[in-house]
């Protein structure tokens, strides 16, 4: 059930930094059209661009995490015994986990202490920056448990994606 849970949303992350790259091509695009052909940048495309690479990319890295995308040093343990690489892979996911905890912790304590402030171009809170990383945190965490669950079982997780 919690492995169902993790893939939905891993779905979803996948599909919204899908949407997200079309909005932040979108936005790049009438930048550029702003620029050269009306001879007025709007000045929001930029900031609104920005912004939507740190939802994208932290979505996909919370994914990459759930799906084993990222570069590991999984890729040393095929040359160790067994019992020791199920270890390793313990300690791997659980470092990943204090990662994502930590990285969770500190971005919303940054997106706490700026929320007052203003984008100047986007007319949101500067908080919304630290939003994403914030999320990925979570997701990365949520994520490492159901690897390290999967590992208890003598399971792999199968890719959000298959």
């Amino acid at each position: 059930m919690y492995t169902a849970l993790c893939r939905r949303i891993a779905r979803a992350c996948m599909w919204l930094g899908i949407a997200g790259m079309i909005a932040l091509i979108c936005a790049v695009s009438w930048q550029v059209f702003g620029r050269y052909v009306l001879n007025n940048t709007p000045t929001w495309a930029e900031s609104l661009a920005l912004l939507l690479v740190l939802y994208v990319t932290m979505l996909g890295t919370a994914v990459g995490v759930r799906d084993a995308g990222h570069i590991g040093l999984e890729s040393m343990l095929v040359l160790v015994p067994e019992h020791i690489r199920i270890k390793m892979e313990y300690l791997i996911h659980s470092l990943v986990l204090l990662f994502g905890a930590l990285m969770a912790w500190d971005c919303a304590f940054l997106m706490e202490s700026v929320w007052t402030y203003r984008l100047p171009t986007l007319g949101i809170s500067e908080g919304w920056r630290y939003f994403p990383a914030a999320v990925a945190g979570v997701l990365i965490v949520m994520f490492s448990i159901e690897h390290l669950i999967a590992l208890a079982k003598g399971q792999e997780v199968e890719p959000a994606w298959q």
